[in-house]
């Protein structure tokens, strides 16, 4: 629709997840009318998360070192790992500052539609830090969708057998929602994992 540069910088912010057509106008047009070094922040930070930002080479997360800062710190437990499917899902459960332990990132979850199978996520690193009988549980924090329950249990039947305790991250309503508008598949999640009270 526009030309040269400008149609440019829209298709290649419309090829960014979560960005249609029409935010990739927007955005575009922001640019354009930012102030100059304002772009220039930005377009240094692009390149310097590029140059400087790697995987983990323990769990997998992102790192500006080999490893990240959760693997480096002596004071998180080695006999919990947490397995995540994405880097951002660490800084999530990170939140809660509920979990002390370790975190193992897959790099995606089970898609055969999308041609995504075990041997492409990060299952092989998983085992070997395993094989040294350290961990002692693994909680499987995949999301609650067809690909992250395909994962969650792929991993089970991997991890059960090792004599492992294995969990998953119950999921059922959110704080602050109403019955009437919870799916099945929710709502039967959350009578599963229903909790006893006491007085």
């Amino acid at each position: 629709m526009y030309e040269g540069a400008i149609q440019d910088l829209v298709d290649e912010l419309g090829r960014l997840p979560g960005v249609g057509p029409k935010s990739a106008q927007r955005i575009a047009f922001h640019i354009l009318a930012a102030d100059p070094g304002d772009v220039r922040r930005l377009a240094d930070a692009l390149t310097e998360v590029k140059l400087r930002v790697q995987f983990c080479e323990i769990c997998g997360n992102v790192a500006q070192e080999p490893q990240c800062r959760i693997c480096r710190d002596p004071r998180r437990s080695l006999t919990t790992i947490c397995v995540v499917e994405e880097a951002k899902d660490v800084v999530a459960i990170e939140r809660t500052r509920e979990f002390r332990g370790r975190y193992h990132v897959l790099g995606g979850a089970i898609n055969p539609i999308g041609g995504v199978g075990p041997d492409d996520l990060r299952i092989a690193q998983l085992m070997t830090r395993l094989a040294d009988a350290t961990v002692t549980e693994v909680i499987l924090a995949t999301d609650p969708n067809v690909e992250g329950e395909a994962t969650a249990t792929y991993l089970a039947r991997l991890l059960v057998p090792m004599g492992l305790t294995v969990s998953r991250l119950a999921s059922g309503l959110p704080v602050g929602g109403d019955l009437e508008y919870a799916d099945e598949v929710t709502l039967g999640r959350a009578f599963e994992g229903r909790r006893r009270l006491s007085a």
